[in-house]
This record gives C-alpha cells, structure tokens and sequence, in this order.
C-alpha cells in the first residue's frame, strides 16, 4: 500500500506543514505546482527532500486559486484547464529534474479533485492534459470518479485513493469540508481507518453506512493539525497489521 502526503504548500514567509517530516514517513509526496500553494523556491526544497528520501514526487496540480488554497471550485473553460495543467505539470518536472528526481504521477488537488468525481469536462480535459505531457504518468483519483473512468479508457495508468484523515458519504464522496466532522485529527482513529482501509477494504461513513474501498494508496493531508503525528500512527498501524507500504 502507498502512503502519500500533500506538500510544498508554503508561500514566501508563510509556512505550512513540517514536510521534512512528513517525508521521512511517506512514500509519495503530491508536490504543490504554485498555482494553489508552493513558491518556487518551496518547490525546489520540497523536491530536493523527496529526492534524498526516496520518495516519488507527484505534481498536484489545482485550480488558479493562491487565496483560497484552490479549495473554491471554478467553473473554468476545458481548453484553459487543459493549459493549466499541462502548464503546472511542465513546472514541477523541470524543478524537480534539477533535484535528480522526476514528477512519476498527477494528483489533482482540493476543489478541483472533488469536481472531477462528476464533472464529465473537468475531466477530460485533465485527462488530456496528462496523457499530452506524458501518456504513461499515473493519474490518480477517487474510486468510481469520471476522472478515473476516463483516464481508463483513454489507457492513462490510475491509482485509486482513499483518505484516512476524511469522513466520507454514503456515495464513497468526500464530506464536505463545511460541514462538522469532515476532517478527523485522533490518531488511533485515522490508524484503525488505514488499517481497515487496506485490509478489509471498507470504512464506516459518516452516517454509519459502511462503505467499499479499493484503493491503491492512502492520504494523509499534510495540512492538518498534527500531520506527522497522524502520518506517524498510521505508518507504524499498518506495518503492525502487516500491510506492506511502499511506492505502486
């Protein structure tokens, strides 16, 4: 099972997460592009530790969106989409080629990850932008997404994502971060959801309805409360249960 984290969502003077850290836990790190979070100068310090930790950079690419960490959806234009992301992904791999690393996947980010679960022409046109970088890069996405099934279809890899740190609806959705309960910060009760998660491959949603998981790595938000603590719980739950974590 992969083990991924966001980071590189520092800006200038204003620091956000310990990624460090987080990096001597993960094993993929979804690196900010600069267009929700992430100065150049973050990027290349974040790719440098990824490289030396042997970790696999991830580009996550998002809305144009620097004051609202690209958590606002934006109904933009396919073809300008389609431009920011290939924009966003070119970026990254330059930084992170001159760190001796490459970007090996694609993470949508916030907002924009949650819109393309059904928005049919965000979708594709992530999907396009993607397979017009590198055809063979790894798109990944949440189970049963129009992102997913289209870059299927399309023979782009995926890679199938649960989060261990957020509640989720009946739908196999994402709650809502406006509504209470969206984000969970104990511990032991994001550790026991990973473990679940990989094992039995099913979680409890936030009505009690219990949902199927097939994913092929698990998130931990590295902008949360206590990240590397909860990074750190789930690491050391699934070695104990047994569940191989390394890189798809």
């Amino acid at each position: 099972m992969d083990l991924n984290a966001d980071v590189g969502e520092s800006f200038g003077r204003w620091q956000l997460g310990d990624d460090d850290a987080l990096l001597r836990i993960v094993t993929s790190a979804n690196v900010a592009c600069g267009f929700h979070a992430g100065d150049p100068a973050t990027l290349v310090r974040t790719c440098a530790a990824a490289s030396a930790a042997g970790v696999r950079v991830g580009a996550q690419v998002g809305y144009r969106d620097l004051a609202g960490f690209g958590r606002r959806f934006i109904e933009v234009a396919p073809d300008d989409l389609f431009a920011d992301v290939v924009y966003q992904i070119g970026a990254l791999d330059a930084i992170a080629r001159t760190q001796g690393t490459r970007v090996r996947y694609v993470k949508p980010h916030g907002a924009l990850y949650n819109a393309i679960v059904h928005h049919q022409a965000q979708a594709e046109a992530v999907v396009a932008a993607v397979r017009a970088v590198d055809p063979r890069l790894p798109l990944v996405g949440l189970p049963g997404s129009v992102v997913l099934e289209r870059a299927s279809a399309a023979g782009t890899p995926v890679i199938r994502e649960a989060f261990v740190d957020r509640a989720y609806s009946a739908d196999g959705t994402l709650v809502p971060r406006t509504q209470e309960g969206a984000v969970l910060h104990d511990p032991g009760q994001v550790a026991a959801r990973a473990v679940r998660m990989a094992v039995e491959h099913e979680v409890t949603a936030i009505d009690g309805a219990t949902v199927a998981v097939d994913a092929d790595s698990l998130c931990v938000h590295g902008d949360s409360p206590g990240a590397v603590e909860l990074a750190r719980a789930v690491r050391s739950a699934l070695d104990t249960a047994g569940v191989s974590v390394e890189a798809w």
